[in-house]
Parts: structure tokens; C-alpha cells; sequence
């Protein structure tokens, strides 16, 4: 059985998030999107994420809206292949306006640093040495 890992975020701007995305170089699907979401590619073929307006988001859920600049909710962690692609996807998303909580953080053996996206939700890179 083919799995995947297909995650909703609720958005405030979906076309500003899109954008953000994009400049990180997640790819659209627009297969599966439309006015009220829009499917993302993190990692192609695996991980996904489905971004949603409030609203659409919960008439799904028929709960409110964790206010995620307030308070934690879920921190989205993803691998990255070496230390450059983790400070190359950092570069980016600071660039495309994302906030930078902390430095990152050096073990030897792994090296993370997260940012939190436009609506801010927190996402990790995280590389870890093969024999780690």
C-alpha cells in the first residue's frame, strides 16, 4: 500500500501563502486545489500539505481555530539531505517573510533551525549525519 502524509493548515491569505510556498520551491498542485485550499508538494510523491482558508477549515473541523502565534499546536519537521539545503531553506523562507525563531542549533551529529511560516505555524529542517 502506497502511503502519503497529507496535513491541513488554515491560512488567513491563501494566495500570500501560496506564494510563500512557491518561493520556498514547494510545488502547487492544482489538481487538487481551488478558491478555498491549495494543495502543496513539501516532498513530491510523499509528503503533502493542504492549505485551507479559516473559514474552510472549520466548517471541516466544526472546532475553532488554534490562534498558532499564540500558542504551539504542532511543529512540522521535515529532513534535509545536508547543513546547506537546511540554511538554504532558512534563507528562503526569511526571504519570502518568514520569522526565524533561533540560531541554528549544532550537535555534530545533526543540525536543525526552524522558522515559523506567515500564519505561524513552525516548521523544523533538520539534517542528521548518516551514522548518527
Amino acid at each position: 500500500m502506497n502511503k502519503e502524509i497529507i496535513f491541513n493548515l488554515p491560512v488567513k491569505d491563501l494566495e500570500r501563502s501560496k506564494a510563500f510556498f512557491a518561493a520556498l520551491g514547494f510545488r502547487l498542485n492544482p489538481r487538487f486545489s481551488g478558491d478555498n485550499a491549495a494543495f502543496i508538494d513539501v516532498v513530491e510523491g510523499s509528503i503533502h500539505a493542504m492549505l485551507t482558508t479559516e473559514a474552510f477549515f472549520e466548517s471541516l473541523t466544526g472546532k475553532p481555530i488554534a490562534p498558532a502565534r499564540m500558542a504551539s499546536e504542532v511543529v512540522i519537521c521535515l529532513s534535509c539531505e545536508s547543513r546547506d539545503e537546511v540554511d538554504t531553506l532558512i534563507a528562503k523562507a526569511a526571504a519570502a517573510g518568514a520569522r526565524i525563531p533561533h540560531p541554528p542549533e549544532d550537535n555534530g551529529f545533526m543540525y536543525d533551525q526552524g522558522f515559523e511560516d506567515l500564519d505561524g505555524h513552525l516548521w523544523n529542517l533538520v539534517w542528521s549525519a548518516p551514522q548518527g
